[in-house]
């Protein structure tokens, strides 16, 4: 084997050691949260987000499907992505208490039910690169409803519920890092996400509005593309 062959092998097995890395730090906010350190907490599943939204970029450009055939990197990348989307997010939502007593277990259960149907999904990305239905991003939906919106109890059980619904409706998500259309305007737009969560997260519980509403107009930019990509393309065609 060359050298040349050996140094690919090792790129590639570091991407997925990089990949891993997301459940060691989805580990650290179980540990966070056990300690009702609710920012570090989450910190650590924003850490994960971050490298589960740039180690494909890494994977294609070491080619480790190429290199290491007998290696499913989108496997690993589902068994973290379950954890750190929807287990982690469902402990932290019951722990904080974002829902009254009476809400808490059912709305913890149906956060869990539907991720796990909706990763059984056939079809749970288009061919395009977008995601069908609301995607499992638990992680953010806790955050919003704990360190930007004050929103009363019923008002949390409200969004869990039609956000869970959204999971099997067929509108289509921006997937940033894959979905070709305006895909370096949705990159900046999760560069600023990233940003203004980073800041608002360091700074709790001191309130930064400039950060609060950056972040906000963050969720409206993809929420507004989920409109255009599902329906406005649709008509277009």
């Amino acid at each position: 084997m060359s050298e040349f062959s050996i140094t690919r092998k090792l790129l590639a097995w570091a991407v997925h050691l990089f990949t891993a890395s997301g459940l060691v730090a989805g580990f650290m906010a179980i540990l966070a949260i056990h300690n009702s350190q609710w920012r570090e907490a989450m910190v650590w599943l924003i850490v994960s987000m971050f490298i589960d939204g740039i180690d494909g970029t890494f994977a294609r450009l070491a080619k480790v499907k190429e290199v290491l055939p007998y290696m499913n990197g989108t496997t690993i990348d589902y068994v973290i992505d379950f954890a750190t989307y929807a287990i982690i997010p469902a402990y932290f939502f019951y722990q904080t208490g974002i829902v009254d007593e009476t809400w808490r277990m059912p709305c913890t259960a149906m956060i869990l039910l539907v991720s796990a149907l909706y990763y059984g999904k056939e079809g749970m990305v288009s061919n395009d690169m977008y995601f069908v239905g609301f995607p499992v991003m638990w992680n953010m939906v806790v955050f919003y409803q704990f360190f930007v919106f004050d929103l009363p109890s019923w008002m949390n059980v409200v969004a869990i519920i039609i956000l869970s619904a959204m999971h099997f409706i067929p509108i289509k998500f921006v997937y940033p890092s894959r979905a070709l259309r305006l895909q370096k305007l949705s990159i900046f737009v999760s560069v600023i996400f990233f940003i203004s969560n980073g800041f608002i997260l360091y700074f709790y519980p001191e309130e930064v509005l400039w950060a609060k509403y950056l972040s906000i107009s963050t969720i409206f930019y993809f929420g507004i593309m989920a409109i255009y990509d599902t329906w406005v393309i649709k008509e277009l065609k």
